[in-house]
């Protein structure tokens, strides 16, 4: 008698809940999704609302960025355009990469900008390069260089390109230019195996578009040296590599020296060096 009169005891009070989770459990769940559902800022708070679309990335392949990386690009080279009109003195490379530092301040881990500016001479103008890379992992990083134009007191946006995506983004000048145009190498490197991943392009700009001359891709632990005449880059093959070490041998290094032409690069000589 006693254990029916417990038994019915509890199966009022599991009615009774279940009754309760049914009058509650909507309102509880839509009160979680719209807390977990952030509000987009508006696009005048710039900070916050690149912050907003950089967290959408999270747990995206490369494949379906495309929307949401293109949001960002737009935004902020409006920006970086309307920054650099309203006042030509700021068209120098630490400015507009402390500019770019303060419209990705707001970026939160996993997700990350890093800016990459240079200002050359050219022509009696200046060129400024403002880019940046952005990443959401340490493999999916996505680039973009825009280069603006200073003359005459004035600062217009000559072209937009994107460099090879999941490398970052770095700069180097050779001294030998072009008769007519200004030529540059962009090059970054790419995790991911054993080694980095070396990818460069030399382009050539003719003060209204960007044009590659020579280019080279994922190339395993590449290091490039650019002096006065030449281009050196030294490299591992990926195959001897991985035979090597299976045997805990140094693999052979191999050392390609590339001359300046007036269509680029050419390759002079490709060798083995010690490791």
């Amino acid at each position: 008698m006693g254990r029916t009169r417990v038994a019915a005891r509890w199966m009022r009070i599991l009615i009774s809940l279940a009754a309760l989770v049914a009058i509650l459990g909507p309102g509880v769940a839509l009160a979680a999704e719209k807390k977990a559902k952030r509000v987009a800022p508006p696009v005048s708070d710039l900070p916050n609302y690149l912050s907003y679309l950089a967290w959408q990335l999270r747990g995206r392949h490369m494949d379906e960025s495309g929307e949401i990386t293109g949001e960002i690009r737009k935004r902020v080279l409006e920006h970086m355009q309307e920054w650099l009109t309203a006042d030509p003195s700021r068209a120098e490379s630490v400015t507009a990469r402390r500019e770019l530092e303060r419209i990705f301040y707001n970026l939160k881990y996993p997700t990350e900008a890093k800016p990459s500016c240079f200002d050359q001479s050219w022509k009696g103008a200046t060129l400024l390069g403002v880019g940046y890379t952005l990443y959401w992992t340490n493999y999916n990083r996505i680039n973009v260089l825009a280069i603006f134009v200073k003359s005459s007191g004035q600062v217009r946006l000559a072209t937009v390109t994107s460099f090879i995506p999941m490398v970052d983004l770095l700069y180097e000048f050779p001294s030998q230019q072009g008769a007519d145009d200004f030529r540059f190498f962009v090059y970054g490197t790419r995790p991911g195996k054993s080694q980095p991943r070396l990818s460069v392009v030399l382009y050539s700009f003719d003060g209204q578009n960007l044009k590659p001359l020579w280019e080279t891709h994922d190339v395993y632990d590449g290091k490039m040296d650019v002096s006065t005449e030449k281009v050196i880059i030294r490299y591992l093959k990926e195959d001897e590599y991985v035979r090597e070490q299976v045997h805990n041998r140094k693999p052979p290094r191999h050392e390609a020296t590339y001359k300046f032409t007036s269509q680029g690069l050419e390759l002079e000589i490709d060798k083995e060096i010690p490791f």
